[in-house]
């Protein structure tokens, strides 16, 4: 009947069509504007069929349809707020026109069915699920919200509450969970989906199902009275409100957007539904969460081609125990890759074990593992006191304590103990890769594997070579991080590699402006309303104050013109000489103790700002939220740009993705590089002439002053 390039309409048995999404050559089916086009067409040949009695919409792919095709997104945002709004509505036209057929329709969702690939599903009278398969909404994940009527027909399917939560979630949900709420009709085996669709919808055209009441449902207002409806969305939105935070406006949106078209007939709400899209389509939030997910496609990609590059890792070794050696352990083995746990001490391979089972235990409570798979796993990490079995390993990942001389040492000897092309890996924060180098014989065959604590939660690894190190060794080295369910980026070697190496300017900036009489619990609340984690100060603690106080030595080190921190004798200084180490011992810009569950609390201590105030020579002076953002943010933008320059990483999306990975930058700013480019590069130049005084931490890069006179983007729209 109809034969497209994503799309089919072949006629079945029994006056049976069957709509069929089959997008040619790629291994998933997505609605580009291509498919929506050919959705269009589909639908007309249908509703001018003279013999069909019903349909069924199925796939040919593994999954059912995987949503929009988020890399159209660009082009089509960069429309006014009404032509998105007029694009939206004539979009959805489309869809109404596949619900106002003139017979029963039935879709089979085999796979899974998220964003627009579920509002097609939604758009039929009937849904069968298989038993594997998962639906949802995962738009507001990327700042936006259901655009092909998901606002419209899952409210009025399954009631205001359900869809709020689903939509303003973004989550993906079972078979299970879609069932108990009559998102679907049906859950069966996978391969019986499709026999099930034509079953439901030959039943319906035999009049067993009254069809046209539930299309009548889907196309009527809300079923809510007036105090109903003021208790559902008087108590959602405040709840959505506070769970979403001042930075995600889309949730919020999504609730509104079901509010005021909850009296209206379909077409109108789909009206509204077009209008509030276009709002939070034009937000620089959509646009940077937008660019985060295809960065991080853009990295998966990569990882790919390291996998096939490689050497699989069949048996890995971490050296030294602990809470780190026993997280790279515990991440490894719960990927299915066995390994070897070695320390010179009981007590820390006792430590890495306890670590290890610790985290098993929390994915058997969450019901992610039976207890006898996690103790299989568990299995596969072997604790020893010695290099018994290092003959068999293909990679050992060194995480010993991070002093150049003991890593040498270390170094030296395990590779004398492993076969010829074992993969040694060091697990440094800071020590150049080519200096640990020359301890070894095949330099060719070391590289740096640097992971974020706590392991088991950081997604990033910095896969670090050094001049030596072989193309094999690093395409190895990043795929078997990707094995254990990171993201590799692989970087250059030079002091602090790419994360901290642009962390610790941002830490330069937060040092002069205590300097400069700045409050560090202001700061703190400021930063975070910026939209990080945690402030500065309080970020200083989990890090260790010890640990920083070091690395930012070897960055002192590495570049005497801008991070020396020899010019005057800072807070930290302070706080590392009273033996303040942050989390770690209790006490640093901080105070802490421990609740039941021996998290730590932080606490204000009155003696902070008396420290503080003895290393600031004019005195406390009250700094403006925006002076505090700038003195911090600008150093951080301008050393990303260096690393960019230098080749230390390849491309702006690895300098942002390792910024969001591994230090948590706030992604609906979606890192440093994206930053500047929403603030805009002129206007950074005028922030780094205003603080000109200040020293080369503000002083922005040739490369800069060429894209502000260019009018280049980092991330061309």
């Amino acid at each position: 009947m109809y034969q497209g390039q994503s799309i089919r309409v072949v006629r079945l048995d029994h006056g049976i069509a069957e709509l069929c999404f089959d997008r040619k050559d790629d291994a998933i089916n997505k609605f580009d504007a291509r498919t929506v086009e050919e959705l269009k067409a589909a639908g007309e040949v249908l509703a001018q069929a003279a013999d069909i009695k019903g349909l069924i919409v199925t796939s040919a792919k593994d999954v059912f349809i995987v949503g929009a095709d988020i890399t159209e997104f660009g082009a089509n945002f960069q429309r006014t707020e009404e032509e998105i709004a007029a694009w939206a509505f004539e979009a959805n036209k489309i869809f109404s026109a596949i619900e106002d057929l003139p017979f029963p329709s039935c879709t089979a969702i085999n796979g899974f069915a998220l964003g627009g690939g579920f509002e097609m599903a939604l758009s039929t009278d009937y849904r069968v699920m298989a038993a594997t398969a998962q639906v949802g909404f995962p738009e507001v994940k990327l700042g936006i919200i259901p655009g092909f009527g998901g606002t419209v027909r899952f409210p009025r399917l399954v009631g205001a509450d359900n869809a709020i939560e689903w939509i303003a979630g973004g989550e993906q949900n079972k078979a299970e969970a879609a069932l108990k709420i009559h998102a679907v009709d049906a859950v069966v085996p996978v391969e019986k989906v499709r026999d099930a669709a034509i079953k439901l919808v030959q039943q319906a055209a035999e009049g067993k199902y009254d069809w046209q009441a539930r299309r009548a449902q889907k196309k009527g207002p809300l079923k809510l009275d007036a105090i109903e409806t003021m208790m559902v969305f008087g108590t959602a939105l405040p709840f959505i409100q506070g769970k979403a935070g001042k930075h995600y406006p889309a949730p919020v949106e999504a609730v509104k957007a079901i509010q005021k078209a909850a009296g209206k007939s379909r077409d109108d709400a789909l009206r509204i539904e077009g209008q509030s899209f276009a709002k939070v389509a034009k937000t620089p939030v959509a646009d940077a969460l937008i660019g985060i997910f295809l960065n991080d496609q853009f990295l998966k990609k990569k990882a790919k081609g390291y996998i096939k590059a490689g050497k699989k890792i069949e048996r890995a070794a971490v050296l030294g125990a602990g809470i780190m050696g026993g997280g790279i352990a515990y991440q490894s083995a719960v990927k299915g890759t066995p390994i070897i746990m070695k320390d010179i001490a009981e007590k820390a391979l006792e430590l890495g074990m306890s670590e290890a089972n610790k985290l098993l235990a929390k994915q058997v409570e969450r019901n992610k593992l039976t207890p006898e798979k996690a103790g299989a796993i568990l299995s596969t990490i072997r604790p020893t006191l010695n290099y018994g079995d290092f003959g068999q390993v293909d990679i050992v990942v060194e995480a010993v304590v991070e002093n150049p001389k003991v890593k040498k040492s270390v170094l030296a000897e395990v590779e004398g103990l492993v076969k010829d092309g074992t993969i040694i890996a060091s697990n440094t924060s800071s020590i150049s890769i080519d200096e640990l180098a020359g301890a070894l014989k095949k330099p060719e065959n070391f590289l740096g594997m640097h992971f974020f604590n706590p392991v088991h939660r950081m997604p990033l690894v910095e896969v670090i070579y050094g001049t030596k190190t072989s193309k094999e060794a690093i395409a190895t080295v990043a795929a078997y991080a990707a094995a254990m369910g990171k993201t590799p980026i692989v970087v250059k070697n030079c002091p602090g590699f790419l994360v901290n190496r642009i962390l610790f300017p941002y830490f330069g900036g937060w040092s002069m402006l205590l300097r400069d009489g700045g409050d560090y619990l202001k700061i703190d609340k400021v930063m975070e309303g910026f939209g990080w984690p945690m402030g500065p100060a309080y970020l200083q603690d989990v890090v260790g104050i010890d640990t920083s106080h070091h690395v930012g030595d070897v960055l002192a080190e590495g570049y005497p013109d801008r991070m020396s921190n020899k010019e005057f004798k800072s807070a930290l200084d302070v706080m590392f000489d009273a033996k303040r180490y942050g989390q770690k011992n209790g006490i640093g810009f901080y105070r802490y103790e421990t609740d039941k569950k021996g998290k730590p609390l932080k606490s204000v201590d009155p003696k902070t700002a008396e420290l503080i105030a003895t290393v600031q020579p004019k005195g406390q002076r009250d700094f403006s939220e925006e002076e505090i953002i700038d003195r911090l943010m600008i150093p951080m933008i301008i050393e990303t740009v260096r690393c960019l320059d230098e080749g230390i990483v390849e491309t702006p999306a690895e300098a942002d993705m390792g910024l969001v990975y591994g230090i948590g930058f706030p992604p609906f700013r979606g890192g440093a590089l994206k930053y500047a480019d929403t603030i805009g590069m002129k206007t950074i130049l005028d922030k780094c002439a205003k603080y000109a005084a200040l020293g080369k931490l503000y002083e922005p890069t040739e490369s800069m002053k060429k894209m502000a006179g260019e009018g280049k983007l980092y991330f061309p729209k």
